[in-house]
Parts: structure tokens; C-alpha cells; sequence
């Protein structure tokens, strides 16, 4: 500190006993930062949401997983997590998952290629981009009722444990949320 001039050696003014807001409260730069830290993993629906955006927005971490299967759709585990897996799924035109809900997993999706219909009381068209997240329980079906193949990145939270098959009437029985969120 420079006593003479009355300032500090940074150029604030010093207090008349020669001390300086640094030398009362510390040096601010030196404190730990105060913002809370994330977590390591994906913790709220906004977390697996941006997860799965994230990883949509990386082809070169998916792409040589695409496969195509008449029979069935093809699928692939991209990452896993405490209390979280997410999947690649492929889809070729005609195929779909049947009405069924996830059992006590809430579910994100994304579509990243061709597009998709869901159904829960009504059919909304998924395009690449569009965001569908799912409550558990919440029954709903995805089918590829266009002329093209398509891709999708699915993380379910906690991991998937069951898919049970639904009737239209067992919908009236499950009344969970559902958000889409499109960019």
C-alpha cells in the first residue's frame, strides 16, 4: 500500500488508518466461488433434456450405430449414468413401439433424423429437433408413418425397467404429463 498518496498500490482510495477494502474484506478474486456446482450427472428433466440435445447435436458419437432392422427397430445404449440410461433407437418407415407407458421411468426424446408421430390422445409429428418429455406411467405410442427412415435419442430416468403394453382404455386410467418443447 502506498501511505503517501492515500491510495492503495491499485489505485483505491485507502482508509485514514492506512487500511483498504482489500486488506478489511479480502481480496474477492481469492474467495471460493459461491455459484452452486452441477452435478457430475444429469439431476432434473432440464438436465436429461439438455443431455439429450447435447448428444443429438454430436453425430460423430451415434452415427456408426444407426442400423435398420425390417423386423425390428434397431437400438443402441449411448450412455449410462447413476439412475439414467439413454438410447439411440432406428426406425425404419411402418415401425412403431405399440401403446405402452415406462413403467416409474419419466423419458426425454429427441428426433434426430426423418420424422416420427406420437400418439397419446392425438398424433403430434415429430421432426429433428423437436423435444418430447414423458412423466412415468404416461402411456404413448411412436411410429414412423412416413415414407422415410428415422433416428431418435431417448434417455429414460431411472433406467428402464419396463415397458408395459397398453390398451386405449388403460389411457384413461393414466393421466401423466407430457411436454414438447420445439426449437
Amino acid at each position: 500500500m502506498n501511505h503517501t498518496s492515500g491510495t492503495t498500490g491499485i489505485g483505491s482510495p485507502a482508509f485514514p488508518d492506512g487500511l483498504c477494502d482489500i486488506s478489511i474484506a479480502g481480496d474477492p478474486l481469492a474467495l471460493p466461488h459461491r455459484e452452486v456446482a452441477r452435478p457430475e450427472h444429469p439431476a432434473t428433466v432440464g438436465d436429461f433434456a439438455a443431455l439429450v440435445r447435447r448428444l443429438a447435436a454430436q453425430p460423430g458419437r451415434w452415427a456408426h450405430l444407426v442400423r435398420y432392422d425390417a423386423l425390428s427397430r434397431g437400438y443402441a445404449r449411448l450412455a449410462t449414468g447413476p439412475g439414467y440410461e439413454v438410447w439411440l433407437l432406428c426406425w425404419l418407415p411402418g415401425q412403431g413401439t405399440g401403446r405402452h407407458g415406462h413403467g416409474r421411468s419419466s423419458g426425454v426424446f429427441t428426433v434426430v433424423s426423418g420424422e416420427l408421430t406420437e400418439r397419446r390422445r392425438g398424433g403430434a409429428a415429430l421432426r429433428p429437433g423437436t423435444l418430447r418429455v414423458s412423466a412415468p406411467g404416461t402411456p404413448h405410442e411412436v411410429v414412423n408413418a412416413s415414407l422415410e427412415p428415422a433416428v431418435s435419442i431417448h434417455a429414460y430416468f431411472p433406467g428402464l425397467t419396463e415397458m408395459p403394453r397398453m390398451q386405449d382404455s388403460d389411457a384413461d386410467e393414466h393421466r401423466g404429463a407430457a411436454l414438447s418443447v420445439a426449437d
